[in-house]
């Protein structure tokens, strides 16, 4: 049986220019299944909980695609790739909800940091403790699939040195969080920070994984990965989360895979040491993703991402094999081969071709992938 998973998925409106526009109280009103964002030039869609592939892969394409039949009767509108604002506007936010209190405390706490596009990972998990253990794997190892999805080399139409400008900006909040010994932990440390005010409400919770429910931080069945850069190509995303779902696999059929435990650092420090390595490591990744050099969580040592990522890909290819979603996984490959999009696009840059440019391609490129998948396979899968 695989594990259940899901999607949210915020991207920028715009022209095909490049230009971004902000249409999300458009869009909600007139289009079921999209959500605002506090700024008004992202809107969210979520997919529902799926354990296929195939009807996962349907599940990320077909709102697009409706979405994009919306905006062209609207006029000369279009998606655009990327996790920041690109090619400027960065100096203003631009409320969706100007009445909503959350909304004002965001833009006058964070302005246009947070005003970002990404994809949240969420995987199901029915037992409580099991979820705490893999929120706390993933946390030490969700650099690995940042480098894989970083696609924010620019804001304003400058490179920034970052590839995933958006992680480097981000304001993670609180500005410390522990690693959860389990469930109890959990709880009390929420509830702390709502009585500090250091989290305004149970989602002002952000950072990289997170346990999540429907009545936080009580009941939670799933798994977020917040990390992750927009990844546009639906190929490309299903072979990230193919990756997520093997490796928590692995853990459920590895008891002590846990960085408390399975970790060589000194014991008596080694909760706080893993989370002053897990900051480090977010942050080198977000500057040089996949050729980052990070510190593994076993004991400290230093690896490329890069390398990470294939000893890990070679170690769940057989689980994935065995659960028969290995085809989704293999694609990871052809990321590490050519690079993720961050670096697609800064290598363009280096050869003189402008952030417009490349954005304006980067859109064509993508309006054409989904209308392609759409034809081809979800068309098959819905017979």
């Amino acid at each position: 049986m695989l594990l259940c998973k899901g999607f949210e998925v915020e991207m920028y409106t715009g022209r095909p220019d490049g230009t971004i526009i902000g249409l999300s109280d458009r869009i909600v009103r007139d289009l079921q299944g999209f959500v605002r964002e506090p700024d008004s030039r992202n809107v969210e869609y979520t997919t529902a909980p799926l354990c296929c592939y195939d009807r996962l892969l349907c599940a990320l394409v077909r709102p697009r695609v409706q979405l994009r039949q919306y905006l062209k009767q609207q006029g000369d509108y279009t998606l655009i790739p990327g996790s920041t604002l690109s090619l400027g506007g960065s100096e203003n936010f631009y409320r969706s909800d100007p009445q909503n209190p959350y909304h004002e405390y965001i833009e006058n706490t964070y302005g246009t940091k947070v005003v970002t596009a990404s994809i949240h990972i969420n995987i199901g998990f029915e037992d409580t403790e099991k979820l705490m253990q893999a929120c706390r794997l993933l946390r030490l190892e969700a650099p690995l699939y940042l480098a894989l999805s970083a696609s924010s080399p620019f804001i304003d139409g400058k490179a920034t040195g970052y590839h995933s400008t958006r992680w480097a900006v981000f304001p993670q909040t609180p500005s410390y969080v522990p690693l959860f010994e389990d469930h109890d932990h959990h709880i009390y440390w929420v509830n702390e920070q709502l009585n500090q005010g250091t989290m305004q409400n149970v989602r002002h919770l952000w950072l990289s994984v997170r346990p999540n429910g429907d009545h936080r931080p009580y009941n939670l069945n799933r798994l977020e990965l917040r990390i992750c850069d927009l990844i546009v190509d639906p190929i490309a995303l299903l072979a990230v989360t193919a990756l997520l779902e093997a490796r928590l696999t692995q853990m459920l059929l590895t008891p002590d895979l846990d960085p408390l435990q399975q970790s060589q650092l000194p014991a008596h420090s080694r909760a706080d040491d893993l989370v002053a390595i897990s900051y480090e490591n977010e942050q080198a990744v977000a500057r040089k993703s996949l050729a980052a050099e990070v510190r593994h969580w076993q004991d400290g040592r230093p690896i490329i991402v890069e390398d990470w990522i294939q000893d890990i890909y070679n170690q769940v290819y057989p689980i994935a094999k065995a659960k028969g979603f290995s085809c989704f996984l293999s694609p990871v490959q052809k990321i590490l081969r050519e690079g993720n999009t961050a670096q697609k696009w800064l290598n363009q840059y280096e050869k003189g071709i402008t952030p417009q440019q490349i954005l304006q391609q980067g859109i064509e490129i993508t309006r054409l992938q989904e209308a392609e998948l759409e034809d081809k396979l979800c068309q098959v899968i819905a017979a």
